[in-house]
């Protein structure tokens, strides 16, 4: 169940069926039957109350008849993806971190969907979860309130740029864009070009972008060409990116990618057109996925630590049962791999 706001969230009391009755101005009966969508019921009425419960951040629980304390074994765990490698390899960081507590996640997946999100977090809530796992920091309103007023500890995972609402593990992106720059100006690369993914589900793409641009116009420099393919990061994406974007401006002499599974692509790209990675034109990803180090020639990128991430998370929202005052951030960091491309 939620939590009634008090003094900085962190001794409010929680949230009861009766306090939505009250604000909706409806009987217990009622609140109940629309949350469980029984029984007739006026379309405003059902409307009304589900207002309430989003504004208070309200969460039925599922475990109603155990004792009014009981806590799951469970660690509920949202994830945006499991077709991209970056994804698994934090949930492997959290299963190790969770191994020896016996505590087991249940892993929901949103397809960057933060409408999704909201329909995940709060039915894993339901379940009175021990902790809550949540890789990225943008939520809906509900979302937000939801994790704030839940009680349990939360940890937000791969970005440590933001606010926490209790536990944040990652690194900074907007730094990693800046370390991109200044690498790529120190190796005498002075014509930039961008090419990305669609940045609408992918917050921490734009922010890299965002510090390479900053540290460009720092040095006196700019981009001179960047395209974004409208569809999600793919190695296809980027070798057809790229493609596109040489046509146009054939003078550039180092190409930033959004991720290594763009920057892939854009190697491909380069065999095919003749072009000598490094030598010809200069290429450099994100991630340091293992398939861009095992090419011919090994990718230039920076190589960001998603294992530590999950199992750094893991084990520290065990440490404690109560949320550290004023929130927690954890800077995992990254390295910048040097490669051949670049």
């Amino acid at each position: 169940m939620g939590r009634l706001k008090g003094n900085g969230n962190l001794h409010a009391r929680p949230i009861t069926l009766s306090d939505v009755a009250q604000r909706a101005g409806v009987s217990e009966i009622t609140v109940s039957r629309v949350l469980r969508g029984v029984g007739p019921l006026a379309e405003g009425t059902r409307l009304r109350v589900m207002a309430v419960v989003e504004e208070m951040g309200y969460v039925p629980n599922r475990l109603a008849g155990t004792l009014a304390s009981a806590v799951s074994g469970l660690v509920g765990v949202s994830v945006p993806s499991l077709s991209n490698i970056v994804f698994p390899e934090v949930l492997r960081g959290i299963h190790a971190g969770l191994e020896a507590s016996g505590r087991q996640a249940v892993i929901g997946i949103t397809d960057y969907d933060l409408q999704a999100e909201e329909t995940l977090i709060g039915s894993l809530l339901a379940w009175k979860p021990a902790a809550m796992i949540v890789v990225g920091s943008d939520h809906t309103p509900v979302t937000s309130r939801r994790l704030r007023q839940s009680g349990i500890r939360v940890a937000e995972l791969m970005d440590c740029d933001v606010p926490p609402i209790d536990l944040v593990v990652g690194m900074s992106h907007k730094g990693a864009g800046q370390a991109t720059a200044r690498h790529l100006i120190a190796r005498g690369y002075r014509r930039f070009a961008y090419v990305g993914h669609d940045w609408t589900t992918d917050r921490r793409a734009r922010l890299r972008y965002e510090g390479l641009c900053e540290t460009l116009r720092e040095g006196g420099l700019g981009l001179v060409a960047e395209m974004l393919s409208s569809s999600v990061s793919s190695t296809e994406a980027g070798r057809a990116t790229l493609k596109s974007l040489l046509a146009t401006r054939p003078d550039v002499d180092v190409v930033v990618f959004s991720n290594d599974d763009m920057a892939v692509g854009g190697v491909f790209h380069c065999m095919t057109a003749g072009l000598r990675p490094r030598t010809d034109l200069g290429l450099f990803g994100f991630n340091g996925l293992e398939i861009g180090q095992s090419l011919p020639q090994p990718l230039s990128t920076i190589r960001s630590n998603r294992y530590l991430i999950g199992r750094l998370a893991a084990e520290k929202i065990l440490q404690r049962i109560d949320r550290p005052e004023g929130g927690e951030v954890i800077d995992t960091g990254f390295e910048i791999c040097e490669g051949e491309t670049a």
